[in-house]
């Protein structure tokens, strides 16, 4: 199918285009149904006229179908499976995997203010050293496989763990994972089908994007507010696309660093109970909090809401060892997928982090790291002012700052040349399922203390770094 960028530029066009692109990467697959017309008006910043055009000549073309009250429905066949998520040439940088690529690659030799990770120096070294000894010393963990939930101690250590966010989960209830991501793919594996439709927040964390991609269901952006998900379109959305699933972070959003409120927790709920709608909340940024933010596990008790979380952000990316939380039901099933998939997960991961959790060094790391984070938030802020670069939201903790840049600046642009300059950034349109970011970049503050960043954004916006901030 051809995905290239409309030629006319009209405003029809451009809808023909975003449809045939959904298509090509299977957001939309054979039998699903198109936004509706008003949805889609409202989406694109169109009439509704132009949507009717543009459906009307997609429909001519034999790309969708109508159906009498029922709306528009794709009839195309299945486009092959690729994980480029923009096989255009210009928009490559925008492409979660592509900047998850950029992150990891050369890392020694790039500066990475765009990565999702703490630099090395951040970490619990210490810790860490002493836990390899001590299973050096005892040999616990490095031969065997482990159970099908895996290491019971750290489960049960998880369990009072949750207990404190006042989140009640038996051991019996939690399933250890390779990773946050591993998490999110089983729980994905389990309750999805391709053309299912996720919701998820606009902007998100853009490798769920690229997740759901590989599960071959329809993506739908929900916007994102410093209180959490916009109420009202989480509802019209939940009603016209049908989601099985919604992805979200409920503390320490990724990118925005919002703190969902009580408020907008309990109506959600209220609304995912009506549309029959499970939640999976990553929380992987828990050990980051100053002061415990609302929890939809919380509030929902692990009903229809599954609590996915790991330790790379905290402990080490090294330590590929994460969990999910959820009901008995669901846990029994996902078992039965994680060892048909895997057969068991890593004993020795699950012994480190155990031994890691429950080191005094730890604790006074994570007491240590709080501040620090919070000093190099104030100072981030404060240097990328000074450029005109304003952040959406001052964060109360974490280490990602969600920010606008000047007027008429291209996040995307700017960070194609920046990538020339060996600086990795995240462009806001890798974030958003709609496309609505493109004026808007995330940074992680852990990774903007070398002037060279703020010298190679000024410079590269046509702008003047202040001494007294350079």
């Amino acid at each position: 199918m051809d995905n290239s960028q409309p030629r006319d530029g009209t405003r029809v066009a451009r809808i023909v285009h975003e449809v045939r692109r959904r298509i090509d990467r299977r957001q939309l697959t054979p039998g699903a149904r198109l936004p509706s017309i008003r949805l889609m008006a409202e989406t694109m910043e169109v009439s509704k006229s132009t949507v009717v055009e543009a459906y009307d000549r997609l429909a001519a073309e034999g790309v969708i179908r109508a159906r009498a009250g029922a709306g528009f429905f794709v009839t195309a066949p299945l486009a092959p499976l690729s994980l480029d998520m923009e096989p255009a040439p210009r928009d490559r940088d925008i492409d979660p995997l592509m900047v998850l690529r950029q992150s990891l690659e050369d890392a020694s030799r790039r500066i990475a203010p765009g990565c999702g990770w703490l630099p090395e120096s951040w970490m619990p070294e210490d810790a860490m050293r002493r836990a390899l000894r001590t299973i050096a010393r005892t040999g616990g963990g490095l031969f065997e496989y482990d159970a099908p939930l895996g290491l019971p101690a750290l489960r049960r250590l998880l369990a009072r763990r949750m207990a404190d966010q006042d989140i009640m989960a038996a051991p019996a209830q939690i399933l250890l994972t390779d990773s946050g991501t591993h998490a999110l793919d089983l729980v994905c594996r389990y309750f999805l089908r391709p053309g299912d439709a996720v919701m998820v927040d606009d902007p998100c964390y853009f490798n769920f994007h690229a997740m759901l991609r590989a599960h071959q269901v329809r993506v739908v952006g929900v916007p994102y507010t410093p209180d959490g998900p916009d109420l009202d379109r989480f509802a019209a959305l939940a009603a016209e696309a049908r989601p099985r699933l919604y992805v979200t972070n409920s503390a320490l959003h990724n990118p925005t660093g919002a703190m969902l409120s009580p408020v907008t927790a309990h109506r959600m709920l209220k609304l995912a109970e009506a549309h029959d709608l499970i939640i999976a909340e990553d929380d992987i940024f828990a050990d980051l909090e100053d002061t415990p933010a609302p929890r939809l596990a919380t509030f929902d008790g692990l009903d229809r809401v599954i609590r996915i979380g790991s330790f790379s952000k905290t402990i080490s990316a090294s330590l590929r060892c994460g969990y999910i939380a959820a009901r008995p039901d669901w846990i029994d099933g996902l078992i039965n997928l994680r060892v048909a998939t895997g057969i068991s997960g890593g004993r020795l991961a699950a012994e480190l982090t155990r031994l890691v959790l429950t080191d005094s060094g730890y604790r006074r790391h994570l007491t240590a790291l709080r501040p620090r984070l919070a000093r190099a938030m104030t100072t981030t802020i404060r240097r990328l002012k000074a450029i005109g670069i304003t952040p959406w939201l001052e964060p109360t903790a974490g280490m990602f700052l969600w920010a606008r840049l000047p007027d008429g600046c291209d996040a995307t642009d700017l960070a194609r040349r920046a990538l020339t300059r060996n600086i990795v950034l995240a462009p806001g349109n890798a974030f958003s399922a709609n496309g609505a970011a493109g004026g808007f970049m995330r940074f992680n503050v852990s990774r903007m203390e070398d002037a060279e960043t703020y010298g190679t954004l000024s410079g590269l916006m046509g702008r003047t770094v202040p001494e007294r901030v350079s």
